[in-house]
């Protein structure tokens, strides 16, 4: 995938966001438009059932107050005796003691007439005995009659008004009914959480398919390098020994032995060569599918370096590469794997003479401090970048040199590397500057 596409991707999915964004915000306004309709409407029949409401408990009061009284001035004794303290709660002020049963039958029947359909309690002050008397809790079942509620505590709700201390009078509580109060702005809060929410995921989705489709497009170009630098490595060996074949199939070798040893033995080490190459690639494919299995044991790690050095000292005698050593490390004897510890070293010093376009200078270093041993190799080679740093480790991985093949590998050796120092419990960093030199420091634990 190359950047066109992936510039492609993001745009699209930032359009597909925006479009999203859009109707979202179009859908919300419309709802929150119909919601506001709404409530007002709703908020407008609350005021004018709760006003129709209130105006059928007063005619019930006043003709409850009429039956009550035994004077001759009847409007006299009405006027302002029914007091709406609340919109569920009424005071009517009489002239004379009244009795709970005879005032419950009375509510019923004028409460039944002015179609009022609520629960209610009522409460009565007496102020000669200074007491109050509360009345059954009345239901209004569906039948259209009411009835005592079974469960009494209810009532109790009396016990929190409010009650005056002079004269004669009694009250009425309306526990159900309930002024309208509804919060326009709360009611509007909750689709714009929605969409914030709905924005987040989506958001965070892109993100994520944004990662995967970048590491998805490194990892198809880590394989095409890793094809391409097999293809470049197995090509030689592959037409040495297509050559050579075809020499000794065409040749006459009779009078003239040694060519045909010669052609014998260039065959065997480029098929060897590739044996190597194939079975380095099958290793590490290995290593990823089973657990490393380490054979530890005492071992010295200058012993290890010393052999090395001495390996690399015969196979630079040409090129004139040294190595030097600063071996200070008081304790060198650690558990580990020998061979695959050997194979660290050899990559390690393989890679600084592979990435160095002069003549090969490589310093090791060893030391200690109370918890660990630390191995380092420097040299002054091409050097890294900061971005190829952080992805050296990473499987089939080699820094980029254009078209040109003239370092050989498959990207495995580092990823080896790592692999071996973290299954020994140990650490590995880098540090490097291109034109500069790298530095690998491994450290290992004591115990």
């Amino acid at each position: 995938m190359n950047r066109k596409t992936i510039n492609t991707v993001i745009i699209l999915g930032i359009l597909s966001l925006l479009s999203v964004l859009s109707i979202q915000l179009f859908w919300i306004h419309k709802t929150t438009e119909a919601q506001r309709i709404t409530v007002q409407i709703q908020a407008r029949e609350d005021s004018l059932n709760l006003k129709q409401f209130s105006e059928r408990a007063h005619i019930a009061l006043r003709d409850v107050l009429k039956e009550l009284n035994t004077h001759d001035d009847i409007s006299a004794n009405l006027y302002g005796a029914v007091k709406q303290i609340r919109s569920n709660y009424f005071s009517v002020d009489i002239e004379e003691e009244l009795h709970p049963y005879y005032l419950e039958q009375l509510l019923k029947r004028e409460f039944d007439n002015q179609s009022l359909n609520q629960d209610f309690v009522y409460g009565i002050y007496d102020c000669y005995s200074d007491s109050i008397v509360f009345g059954n809790m009345i239901k209004y079942t569906k039948d259209s009659s009411y009835s005592v509620a079974a469960n009494d505590s209810i009532r109790k709700t009396s016990n929190q008004l409010k009650w005056k201390n002079d004269g004669h009078y009694f009250t009425v509580l309306f526990p159900k009914v309930r002024s309208s109060s509804i919060d326009i702005e709360k009611t509007n809060v909750s689709p714009w959480v929605y969409l914030f929410v709905i924005l987040l995921l989506l958001f965070l989705f892109f993100l994520f398919t944004l990662n995967v489709i970048l590491k998805q497009k490194r990892l198809s170009e880590v394989k095409t390098d890793f094809i391409n630098n097999m293809t470049h490595e197995l090509k030689t060996p592959i037409s040495t020994i297509g050559l050579s074949s075809e020499l000794l199939l065409r040749g006459d070798f009779k009078e003239d032995p040694d060519r045909l040893k010669r052609y014998a033995e260039i065959i065997y080490k480029e098929n060897k060569r590739l044996e190597n190459q194939v079975e380095r690639v099958l290793n590490v494919a290995k290593l990823d599918k089973e657990k490393l299995a380490l054979k530890k044991e005492s071992c010295s790690i200058h012993d290890l370096i010393l052999e090395a050095k001495d390996s690399f000292d015969i196979n630079q005698t040409d090129q004139g590469g040294e190595i030097d050593l600063v071996l200070d490390a008081e304790k060198d004897v650690l558990m580990v794997d020998e061979v695959h510890i050997t194979n660290v070293i050899y990559n390690l010093l393989d890679n600084a003479v592979k990435y160095c376009n002069v003549v090969p200078q490589i310093v090791i270093r060893t030391w200690n401090d109370s918890q660990s041993f630390y191995l380092s190799i420097s040299d002054n080679g091409i050097g890294m970048k900061r971005d190829d740093i952080k992805m050296i480790f990473d499987k089939f991985y080699r820094v980029p040199t254009g078209n040109v093949h003239d370092v050989k590998g498959f990207g495995l050796g580092l990823y080896y590397v790592k692999l071996i120092v973290e299954e020994h419990g140990g650490t590995i960093q880098v540090k490097s500057q291109p034109g500069k030199g790298t530095t690998f420091l491994i450290k290992f634990p004591l115990k």
